[in-house]
């Protein structure tokens, strides 16, 4: 099993810290994308708002979770251990699963076969969206 990732979370109150401190990360990658593209000032404040960089901050977000990867026998192992509810997509009989446990108790787990890098960068936005949009909202 590896894991992958940076984000992991003891507790919701953790998670928001961490969320809140890389808006001026988010803010600065909107910036400089906005550069690259050569939006002018006009264009730049026609174009980009707060949605458009919390956008940035939750693509951000989710891209820095921790991600265990492993065999299906290492996936079932940890989930025999793990106390909470766990929503897994994909087929049963595929041999590796990707996942993420959230802060309240509740994980994402999803299996694949081949496409690993694809597997971590769906299950992230997956975790984003199933464990932390509405505990961030909050």
């Amino acid at each position: 099993m590896e894991m992958t990732g940076t984000f992991t979370f003891e507790s919701a109150a953790e998670a928001r810290e961490r969320y809140e401190s890389i808006g001026p990360t988010a803010q600065t990658v909107v910036r400089e994308v906005a550069k690259a593209m050569a939006f002018d000032r006009e264009e730049y404040d026609e174009r980009v708002d707060g949605d458009v960089v919390e956008i940035a901050r939750d693509a951000l977000f989710a891209s820095l979770l921790e991600v265990r990867v492993g065999s299906r026998e290492e996936y079932e192992e940890w989930r025999e251990r793990y106390d909470g509810e766990v929503t897994e997509v994909g087929h049963e009989r595929v041999d590796r699963v990707v996942w993420h446990a959230g802060p309240t108790g509740e994980a994402v787990a999803a299996t694949f076969q081949d496409e690993e890098a694809a597997a971590v960068a769906t299950l992230r936005r997956q975790a984003f969206g199933r464990l932390y949009r509405e505990l961030l909202e909050d």
